[in-house]
């Protein structure tokens, strides 16, 4: 009985020997893919719908804002209250988001391929938490450059106008920057809990809109201090009690009244979202240290 035989066949395997970028490239790497998941870009057409939806949506409604702006020679809308006035698709862009960048990586059962050598994994969720800041920001931040354009090129005063519109501008940027950082770290908490993207994205939308009726009550409570504190129950009226205190005229022009009545408190809920934005992410850090990769 003869001894079994084999061949050796090279079919041109070689060991790669370029350059090893590191943890920074595959950060920045995961980061730009996140960014583009958010938007749906590099998928199908079907993934793309609601998020360029909404992106069409606060542009129309920046175009709109400016072109009655030009027609009244009057400011419709602060910049800052244009990011109030689109938080509410916020909610929702953060409630399809969110899953899209952490529950699919669950389901599929790739993040033993990510948390192999060299991505860390709190690298892994900074990287998919600023994705998605950085997505809700251009969300807010995009067309309040739109309404800028507007009113800069329509301006009577010439270059200090655009000064002034710029001066304008900036604290409006800021603003969408806090609806983004306490949007994106609520929002991809509560994502990143489960691999099921509708449950992911029910829970996102309940986390925002089921506090609401909480804030309802307390703010009519006989208790004037209750009242004022009342804001602190929902990320929705808390970001927008520290616009109120921080912004001041330039989130509710003198004259127009409204506004949050947040009364002396306005430190305390400056304090309270840096609070909670940290323990969100404290909270997602743990989360991807425990999570089972096998």
């Amino acid at each position: 009985m003869s001894e079994p035989t084999g061949v050796i066949h090279d079919i041109g395997y070689q060991r790669y020997t370029g350059p090893r970028l590191g943890r920074r490239h595959v950060f920045g790497a995961l980061y730009l893919h996140g960014l583009r998941t958010a938007f749906g870009l590099g998928r199908t057409a079907k993934a793309k719908i609601f998020p360029w939806l909404v992106v069409a949506i606060v542009t129309l409604v920046a175009a709109g804002v400016t072109a009655v702006r030009s027609q009244i020679g009057q400011v419709v809308m602060t910049y800052a209250q244009f990011a109030d006035a689109m938080s509410w698709l916020v909610i929702f862009f953060v409630a399809v988001a969110a899953p899209e960048l952490v529950s699919r990586d669950l389901r599929s059962g790739v993040l033993p391929l990510y948390f192999s050598r060299p991505l860390p994994r709190g690298d892994y969720a900074l990287a998919k938490l600023l994705a998605l800041v950085s997505a809700l920001w251009l969300l807010l931040g995009g067309p309040q450059l739109v309404m800028f354009l507007g009113a800069a090129f329509t301006t009577n005063n010439g270059m200090r106008g655009v000064w002034d519109e710029l001066l304008d501008l900036l604290p409006g940027l800021l603003y969408a920057g806090l609806w983004a950082v306490v949007f994106g770290a609520v929002g991809l908490l509560v994502a990143s809990l489960t691999g099921k993207r509708a449950f992911a994205a029910g829970g996102v939308v309940a986390v925002f809109l089921m506090t609401a009726p909480v804030v309802g009550v307390l703010s009519i409570m006989p208790s004037r201090t209750v009242n004022e504190l009342a804001f602190l129950a929902s990320p929705s009226t808390l970001v927008g009690g520290v616009g109120t205190w921080a912004l001041g005229d330039l989130l509710v022009p003198e004259g127009q009244g409204g506004g949050i009545p947040i009364g002396d408190f306005g430190p305390l809920y400056g304090v309270a979202a840096v609070l909670l934005v940290a323990a969100c992410v404290t909270l997602l850090l743990l989360r991807y240290r425990k999570v089972a990769t096998r």
